[in-house]
């Protein structure tokens, strides 16, 4: 982060185009020559980027110090193909509470005129019209803050600066009982206890998912402990029970953890400092210490409290009995990285839930449009997902399925997994048996969470702000301890080769130009069973030293390959990613096989 914004030579700023019109200016279209005489800053902002929702924050402060000489115009220029519709955009301007005019830009257009890069970016255009600085990334409000000081000071000396109201108008309210919900629990006693994100509240319903029982918050954005009604929240997220029969709560825009007790709903904070967590800040330590950055969901698990950690690209621990928080897994660089988890990369991790066995903790990862676990030895996978811009709507084999921005996951009986595909508006179903995707429900306006209610799972529908219960298929109610069973067990030899066997399909070749083009990563539950072979590595083919004493376990194997298109007359080749997971039920016996074979099975048409 720089201290000063950069003063750029004078640039005449390009005019402000958008084919999807204006919000929040009571229908009005705006122009800079209308604009003149006050100091404008347009944010380029898109609203499933995690880091554009920490510059809206950013800017709340200065906007209410300088209401009468600045006017912020947010200009949306989207990623995702579902943030490119007009009503997206106007649920997400109110979502996040944005309270200023946003330009809804679906084609780029003006992005493209002001060469902007990466979202956010910040442009300042002075009282005259000309561009002064612009900058990128999150983190900027100070720099700005004295640019903006600077700039009042000296066209108001020019007689250039013209203050007043701005152009903002306020949208009406609506009167729905819940207004963009994000995440749901269900209650020991039967009922649910619902984030109501925008309103910065915690609703309670009774068991028909529609009769309100409690609110708890007072409903204005803040940061109080308390009672119910005058403790304060701002956009929470997640929730789950705690051991103790309280509930921990993702208080996402105040990067804290809040506890909240069922009986009389006090408010008070686990967790977090208020402030966003920045590079070279602690990554550990006393939990009220630690600075955290936007947590947008928890579950339990292996004994601590696992944190989406949206903001930073990682997922975070607190540990209720040491007092203590910590980084679990994620560098904090954003992508998508399997391995062990100091080594692993994410992006806007943003739902969690745990497996009905307790093995694995499964993490929808928005931003790379991806279903992930971690394991207990601390092991991160993905079943679903390639990478940043890999998005879209396909059922099928994991290597070739597709989601769109998803932020929710639930564990289902049968140990297959819900995902919560926010931007496909659907419900989908991952079957790790099978390695299949499929679809549970359309038409759902942008779930983002949902629990199992006996034979049913009720979805936060948050863009319809309700709750929708809808009926499981029967096979998704079967115990995983039953399709374990049906598992046949490999005896093996105390040293054994695993071999992946993979064939590229016809006309496609494996891609080594770049390096190797396979990646192999082994495991096993438990720790104890691999002597040695754990780990990574980029050959298909491994030695594996089972334990001495080691009894029955399972492998789990997960491979990738990159393949090209091999035609000399495609002029572009494509180049495609093949995954596949494996969790293998092994025996060491004296008699048992010397070489395990896994077949890396693939479709001719491949996924580009």
């Amino acid at each position: 982060m720089t201290d000063r914004a950069p003063r750029h030579a004078r640039v005449r700023a390009p005019e402000l185009t958008g084919a999807g019109g204006w919000l929040n200016t009571g229908g009005r279209p705006y122009t800079l020559a209308e604009l003149r005489g006050r100091i404008v800053i347009l944010d380029f902002w898109t609203s499933g980027c995690v880091n554009c929702l920490h510059a809206i924050d950013e800017l709340r402060e200065l906007e209410a110090k300088h209401r009468d000489t600045v006017v912020v115009v947010g200009v949306h220029s989207p990623k995702f193909a579902h943030e490119k519709e007009h009503t997206a955009v106007a649920d997400a301007v109110e979502r996040y509470g944005v309270e200023h005019p946003v330009l809804d830009d679906p084609e780029l257009a003006t992005w493209r005129q002001y060469a902007v890069r990466a979202w956010p970016t910040l442009a300042v255009i002075d009282p005259e019209g000309y561009v002064v600085a612009q900058l990128s990334g999150e983190g900027h409000a100070d720099a700005v803050e004295r640019l903006v000081t600077e700039l009042e000071a000296e066209h108001t000396a020019k007689g250039t600066l013209r203050r007043g109201d701005g152009p903002y108008v306020a949208p009406e309210p609506e009167p729905t009982v819940l207004r963009h919900p994000g995440k749901l629990m269900a209650l020991p006693g039967g009922g649910f206890l619902v984030s109501d994100t925008t309103r910065h509240q915690l609703v309670e319903f009774a068991e028909d998912g529609e009769s309100v029982v409690r609110r708890i918050g007072s409903g204005a954005r803040g940061f109080t402990d308390g009672p119910a009604e005058a403790a304060s929240f701002a956009e929470p997220q997640g929730l789950a029970l705690l051991p103790d029969g309280s509930v921990v709560v993702a208080d996402t825009v105040n990067h804290a953890l809040r506890r909240v007790d069922l009986a009389t709903g006090a408010v008070t904070t686990l967790a977090g400092t208020g402030r966003p967590w920045r590079r070279g800040a602690a990554t550990a330590g006393p939990a009220r210490a630690v600075d955290l950055s936007s947590p947008w969901d928890v579950a339990v698990f292996a004994g601590r409290v696992w944190i989406a950690m949206a903001g930073v690209h990682q997922l975070w621990t607190y540990d209720p009995a040491a007092d203590t928080a910590a980084v679990a897994a994620g560098t904090a660089n954003e992508g998508l990285v399997d391995g062990p988890a100091d080594e692993a990369w994410f992006a806007q991790p943003s739902g969690l839930a745990v497996s009905p066995d307790g093995e694995r903790l499964w993490v929808a990862d928005a931003e790379t449009s991806a279903l992930r676990w971690v394991d207990r030895d601390g092991v991160v996978r993905t079943a679903v997902g390639t990478g940043l811009f890999d998005f879209g709507y396909r059922d099928g084999p994991a290597g070739q399925a597709l989601l769109q921005h998803p932020l929710g996951v639930t564990a289902l009986p049968d140990g297959s997994v819900a995902v919560a595909d926010t931007y496909n508006q659907a419900l989908r179903r991952y079957d790790p048996e099978t390695g299949e995707l499929s679809t549970l429900a359309t038409d759902l306006r942008e779930p983002s969470d949902a629990v199992t209610v006996g034979a049913d799972i009720v979805v936060v529908e948050s863009a319809r702000h309700r709750l929708t219960r809808l009926r499981l298929p029967e096979d998704a109610l079967e115990g995983a301890a039953e399709r374990r069973t049906r598992r046949d067990v490999v005896d093996v030899a105390r040293e054994v080769v695993l071999d992946v066997v993979f064939e590229a399909p016809a006309g496609q070749r494996a891609d080594d130009r770049y390096g190797p083009p396979a990646r192999l990563l082994v495991s096993a539950t438990p720790p104890e069973l691999l002597h040695t072979g754990e780990g990574a590595g980029t050959s298909l083919s491994r030695t594996l030293v089972f334990g001495p004493s080691a009894g029955p376990g399972v492998l789990r194997v997960s491979a990738t390959v990159v393949s090209c298109d091999d035609d000399p007359a495609i002029p572009y080749p494509a180049c495609h990613v093949h995954r596949r997971d494996w969790d293998v039920p092994v025996r060491p016996a004296a008699r048992g096989a010397e070489r395990l074979p896994l077949v890396f099975a693939e479709p001719d048409a491949q996924t580009p």
